[in-house]
């Protein structure tokens, strides 16, 4: 039987390849890329799914895996299965209500990131009166530990679960160019998936819905009755 029905396209994201979900017991990243790498080969060969990215993805992703020490064997698998495309942002329409919620969220955040810097000073301030006595942490003083607990809450209110870069905007526009399902690890990116309208999939369970693709369609070409006649 034909896998053209179970034909579909997929937009990848940076932590679909890096997320710890993917990997098996004992595994280095090079073998986890690597086999995931293969199982995206078997999917476009035997089934005619499509997998994207957009350079600017496909950048940062390179980028993260050469930090990493990963061979240019896995680099050259990427480049030949996952299609890198730019999305079309001067064609891809979107609607006036999806602004209009990004300008809100990004408003109430500025607003929660000042009350989290407030709330830093105030303890900066008590800190000073004594600085020196131990935080323990070897080098940190009590400034120090209060700078960094404002960094990771400044971090929390402004950037967890949003689009806080270009690249998490392209993957969406790509998708709703596509009419593709998006694939992340990102809550920010799943959350505004509901916003434009795309189907999506959390990296972790992508293998797993690929492996079940190609098990299904083994099933019904070895099946007789399903045979074309």
């Amino acid at each position: 039987m034909s896998a053209a029905p179970f034909k579909q396209r997929f937009v990848l994201d940076t932590s679909v390849f890096l997320t710890e979900e993917i990997r098996e017991d004992d595994e280095s990243l090079k073998e986890t890329l690597d086999r995931f790498l293969d199982l995206l080969a078997r999917a476009r060969l035997e089934l005619h799914i499509s997998c994207y990215m957009p350079p600017s993805i496909h950048d940062e992703l390179t980028t993260m895996l050469a930090e990493r020490g990963i061979s240019e064997e896995i680099n050259s698998k990427l480049n030949t299965w996952v299609i890198r495309k730019h999305p079309a942002r001067h064609e891809v329409m979107i609607p006036a209500e999806v602004v209009y919620r990004f300008v809100d969220e990004m408003s109430d955040r500025v607003n929660r990131g000042l009350r989290v810097a407030e709330d830093a000073v105030r303890k900066a301030e008590t800190a000073h009166d004594h600085d020196g006595e131990g935080t323990g942490h070897e080098h940190m003083t009590e400034v120090d530990a209060v700078i960094s607990d404002l960094r990771e809450k400044y971090r929390g209110a402004l950037r967890r679960g949003v689009l806080d870069s270009r690249e998490d905007f392209d993957l969406l526009i790509l998708g709703s160019e596509l009419d593709a399902g998006v694939v992340t690890e990102d809550t920010g990116i799943i959350a505004w998936t509901e916003d434009f309208g795309l189907r999506y999939l959390r990296g972790r369970e992508f293998p797993d819905l690929l492996r079940e693709y190609l098990r299904a369609v083994g099933d019904l070409e070895s099946d007789p009755e399903t045979e074309t006649e």
